[in-house]
Order: C-alpha cells, then structure tokens, then sequence
C-alpha cells in the first residue's frame, strides 16, 4: 500500500498539483474566513465548502467547473437552511436528510455537476449536524460558505488553473438506462436504505454521533456502480478509518487542539486527502479521518473514546451500504464491468479511426481528447473490476482472467498512446497499409463488442514502420482479449 502511494505513476505531477493547490485554496478561504470574522464553526463551514469545491468539481472543461462551482452555494445554503430550522424535530430532520440522500446520488444522472451538486448538498447538511446548527448562526455560515467558494475559486481558476489549455477531460458517464434499469436510480433507491438503517443504528450507538454512519454509507456509495464495487469500497472505508484513528491517537489527540500544530498538521492531512485520492481510497479516508480528528480536536471534544466511536459508527455506515446493495435492486458486478469494457474498447477504436483521419491529412481530426476519454474509461473499468482482483476474492479463476483483461487493456492505451505521438509527427505521412490495419482493428473490436464466435487472429511479425508496430500491438492485444473476455458458459468474467 506504501509503495502504491508514492511510487505510483503521477504523470504532469498532475496529482502533486491537484494536492498542494487545494492546500493553498482552504488555507485562503479559512484565512478570509477569520479576517472576516466568521466563529469557529464558521471557519470549519468555509474550509469544508472551499475543500469541497476544489475536491468534487470535476466537470470535463475549466468552464464547465466555473459554473458548477458557482451552483455550489445555490445549493449548499438552502440545505444548510433546512438542516439548521430542523435540527430542534428529529423526525422531520431525520427525513429530510434521507431525501437529501436520496437527491444526491439520483443527481449523478446527470454527470459530473449533479454529481458535485449532490455531494455538496448532502456534506451542508452533515456538517449542519456536526456543529448542532441553529438558525442564529445562519447568516454567519452562509457569508462562510459564499467567501470559501469564492477564495477556492480564485486560486482554482485565477492564480493555479493548470487545466487551461489541456485537451478537455473526458468524465465518462454512467450506463444509461430508464426506470430502475438506470443506474443512479437504482442506487438512490440503495443509498436511501443503507442510510435509513445507518441512521436507525447508528442513532442506537450513539445519540449525539450518528451522522458518521449516514456519511459512511453515504461516501461508501460515491463513484461505485456495481455491488462488488460497493462491498469492496465499504471495506476499504473501514480499514482507512481503522488506519486512521490509529495516526490520529498519535498526533491529532497529544496537540490538544493547540492552533500552530494543528494548523500545520491539517495541511499535511489535507495534502494526504487530495495526494492519494486517484491511487489508494483506503489511504484518502486515513487522511480523511485525521483531519476529522484534527477538527474535534479544535472544537475541544477529542478524546480516544471518541475515535473509537468514529470507528464503530463507519462499521454501522458500511454494513448499511452492504445490506443495501446486497438486497436492494442489486446491480450486479458482471453487467457493470461488461458495459465498461465495451466502452472502453468502442473508445480504442475511435482513438485509432482519428489519428488515421489525421495521418491522412483530416485538418479536423484529432485523437488527444478521444486518448483523455479511454484513460478515463480504463479508470473506470479498473474500479468495477477491482472486486474481483481484491486479495480476499476467493475465485482464482476469475481473478486470473480479469487481471489479465486490465493488463491487456493496459496494452491496447499504451498502444494508442505511442500511435497518438507519432500522428503528431508534421512528418508522419499516410501509408496505404495504415487503412487495412485500422480495418482489421475495427473487424477486432466489432467481434468482441458485438460477442461474435468468429476467432480472432494474431497479426504477422511487426512491420518496422512505427505507426504500423503500434496498430501490429493493438490488433495483437485485442486478439488476446478474446479468450478471457469469452468466458465459458455460467462463468462470467466476474461474479453475478
């Protein structure tokens, strides 16, 4: 796990970035937020809001993200509204944050804004509960909430938008679907009941604490589509926290709360948070739960009793989700990393169908966003997949194939990669065997798209010319797919 942190592949220093601008972006909103003369809980609302729209906001251009952060407090401050005016009914409170629920994860519909718009609903609300909001403190965290957004938005677009002038980021969309074949349906449908049993128990473990098992159920469910998916994050959830509390007994609880320390060390688990988000979840809720830490220790309620009830709650949020997803609409791992799959190979044949356009001199074509868009795919297919290579998968068979499956994708992107860079060669030129290559790709994934019986051949030695040794590995890595991808009958690539 060490190791896949900090020796994984950051190309761009993309994540290094990604981490130390958040850094810069919360300590400038919680720096306007005491100049300002927000409270305490005014400070630790701004920070979240500011964390948040520099975390979720995902959209695929710096536009895009301009207007979804700024759909932020639209949506935050009526929420935060609601939570605060009920917070003295705990039945209508109660109801109105399984709505919320319920709202934000069907908000994933419609693509990486819903999906921003519905995590920063649900957190105003959490946060509301946090901090035992009450109406008289409103004006305070509303003005908290606008002038975070607004400082995270100036270092994100103004003085750090390193997105600007990169090929827009291709954020796949879920499988579609309508009813309760649509998979954020299906999914508002679990999430609700997960979190109405994490409420329910959660509220028997604890009266004053419960929320962290809505907000573990909760988070347990973001960027998961699958059951195995949800199982696996649910467990990977629990180890963070455990890893967690651990670190945070040895350096959140000696500080005491004191301001220099803890400030430090909040960077430090911010930084952790935004580092290892896109290569370890277990490692992001560790930061995630230090920084938790770090925050009571400000308030002054920090104590191992707490920590340990920290834990017990996310393990009452997690067996919510598992329960939910096991019993509820279950949408099953096989049918998710099936139509990834698809995806991901109907996307490598775009990929090569433009860079031929553009090697034969198409002034409109080009491959660089199509690229952006597989790796995004293969993102994707890695998570649906990863039940299955999980080491406690207890199917070897399976796990064998799919690890091959990844690896021969893998191939098929670098492939693409290579045949992208030299396209971009003002030298490279169109060669009459690029068109019958780029067929013969086709032919490969139509075949193992569409589930025809017809084998697939391996290509001939590869020819010295480079466009024509990638198209040689791709052809040669799509023909390897077709055995683990055509499993035998009754035995899928993952479990149903």
């Amino acid at each position: 796990m060490l190791k896949r942190m900090f020796v994984a592949s950051d190309p761009g220093r993309a994540r290094l970035r990604f981490a130390a601008r958040a850094v810069l972006g919360i300590a400038l909103a919680v720096v306007i937020c005491s100049l300002a003369g927000c409270s305490l809980p005014g400070v630790i609302t701004g920070g979240l809001a500011a964390l948040l729209a520099l975390f979720t906001v995902a959209d695929s251009t710096v536009r895009g993200q301009a207007v979804t952060t700024a759909l932020l407090p639209a949506v935050g401050i009526p929420v935060l509204a609601a939570a605060a005016g009920l917070h003295p009914y705990p039945v209508a409170r109660d109801l109105a944050f399984l709505a919320v629920v319920a709202a934000g994860v069907y908000a994933r519909r419609w693509g990486p804004r819903g999906h921003s718009l519905g995590v920063f609903a649900f957190m105003t609300f959490f946060v509301a509960q946090v901090l035992h909001t009450s109406p008289a403190q409103l004006p305070g965290l509303c003005a908290a909430v606008l002038l975070s957004v607004l400082g995270a938005a100036v270092v994100r677009f103004g003085a750090w938008c390193y997105e600007r002038g990169l090929p827009p980021a291709a954020v796949p969309a879920p499988p579609a679907g309508r009813g309760l074949a649509r998979v954020t349906t299906r999914q508002a449908v679990q999430a609700t009941a997960g979190a109405g049993f994490a409420l329910v128990v959660g509220q028997a473990v604890s009266g004053q604490r419960w929320y962290w098992a809505v907000a573990a159920t909760w988070w347990v469910f973001v960027n998961t589509a699958s059951r195995g998916e949800t199982l696996v994050r649910g467990f990977r959830r629990f180890l963070g926290t455990l890893l967690g509390i651990g670190l945070g007994l040895l350096v959140a609880v000696p500080v005491h709360g004191a301001p220099v320390p803890t400030a430090v060390l909040l960077a430090v688990a911010v930084f952790g948070t935004f580092y290892t988000a896109a290569v370890s979840y277990t490692w992001m809720v560790l930061w995630v739960t230090v920084l938790a830490a770090l925050l009571y220790g400000l308030l002054g309620v920090l104590g191992p009793g707490l920590l340990v009830l920290r834990l017990a709650e996310t393990g009452v949020g997690a067996l919510g989700a598992a329960l939910a997803v096991l019993f509820v609409l279950p949408v099953t791992t096989h049918a998710t990393t099936h139509a990834w799959i698809q995806r991901a190979l109907r996307c490598v044949h775009a990929c090569t169908a433009e860079t031929a356009a553009r090697l034969g001199g198409s002034p409109t074509a080009d491959p660089a966003p199509r690229v952006a868009e597989l790796e995004q795919l293969l993102g994707r297919v890695r998570l649906s997949v990863a039940p299955l290579v999980h080491p406690l998968n207890p199917m070897p068979d399976r796990k064998r194939r799919a690890r091959q499956v990844l690896a021969l994708l893998d191939d098929c992107a670098r492939e693409i990669r290579g045949l992208v860079a030299v396209a971009a060669d003002p030298e490279a030129s169109h060669d009459a065997r690029l068109a019958a290559a780029c067929w013969r790709v086709e032919a490969a994934v139509e075949a193992l798209t569409t589930g025809g019986l017809e084998p697939l051949h391996h290509p001939a030695e590869p020819p010295a010319e480079p466009v024509l040794a990638h198209l040689h590995g791709l052809e040669r890595a799509l023909a390897d797919l077709a055995e683990p991808l055509r499993a035998p009958t009754g035995s899928p690539l993952v479990g149903a």
